[in-house]
């Protein structure tokens, strides 16, 4: 893990910047502490109102829920080339072009995988319960849906695939770095049993965009102390607070 430390401690950068593929992607910079924090999201840019306004907003914590007849959620992930960006706030993050073929499928809805990030810690709870870590991978349809699937982390065994990324993190922000010859599956990071948690929400960073489609998985994986670790010494605390529910359900798979 000493190498892993080192390549993660040359990629710290001023904490001002979200993350995104793109650093020139957010004009109004923004922060999940001090005075650009998630309690002021709302009124640094009027295109992040709905960090404020909004009733339908990300994360939540999961409480009572109706369980009911729902679904199956299903993952078709292959291995890819890996694009890796170090975003300067979530650490890693891993970006799919369009028409990169992993798809996850809801019943007979197809959402594309664009990409997917990790925060420590999770910023989904359930009955108040945090878990370690989270990684959220983003989905889109062809007519424009947005649908995220959250897998827990605690700590426990290896990921293989968790310590692959760690390994090639680039060691400057704001630059996709494709690195030659390795690849990645992200089935790697999915836990056997798919039951889920459902509900809608948003997007858990500014511009907090409503109408996403959020799948919880109910079953952690696994990530080591000291994979937690690495994430850790740059990134103690990337989490919005948990946002009120205003009324909606969240449903739970049998």
């Amino acid at each position: 893990m000493r190498t892993i430390f080192t390549v993660l401690a040359l990629s710290i950068v001023a904490a001002v910047l979200p993350p995104s593929a793109s650093l020139a992607q957010w004009k109004t910079p923004w922060s999940y502490q001090g005075p650009r924090g998630p309690d002021h999201w709302g009124d640094l840019d009027p295109d992040y109102a709905a960090c404020k306004l909004g009733k339908e907003q990300s994360p939540i914590d999961i409480g009572s829920t109706n369980t009911v007849d729902l679904p199956a959620i299903r993952f078709e992930y292959k291995s890819g080339p890996l694009r890796i960006i170090n975003n300067g706030y979530t650490a890693v993050r891993v970006n799919y072009p369009p028409g990169n073929g992993n798809f996850l499928i809801v019943g007979d809805k197809r959402y594309e995988l664009t990409q997917f990030h990790f925060h420590r810690p999770s910023e989904e709870s359930i009955h108040g319960k945090p878990y370690d870590m989270v990684i959220h991978l983003m989905h889109a349809s062809g007519d424009g849906k947005v649908a995220a699937v959250a897998v827990l982390l605690k700590k426990g065994s290896a990921n293989a695939t968790i310590q692959r990324l760690w390994e090639h993190m680039p060691r400057t922000a704001g630059k996709e770095t494709p690195i030659a010859g390795v690849a990645v599956n992200p089935a790697g990071l999915l836990p056997h049993d798919t039951g889920y948690y459902t509900y809608t929400g948003s997007q858990t960073a500014p511009p907090c965009t409503e109408g996403v489609t959020w799948f919880v998985l109910k079953t952690p994986v696994d990530i080591s102390a000291d994979e937690i670790s690495a994430f850790a010494e740059l990134y103690p605390h990337d989490v919005r607070p948990p946002q009120p529910l205003n009324g909606r359900v969240v449903e739970e798979t049998r």
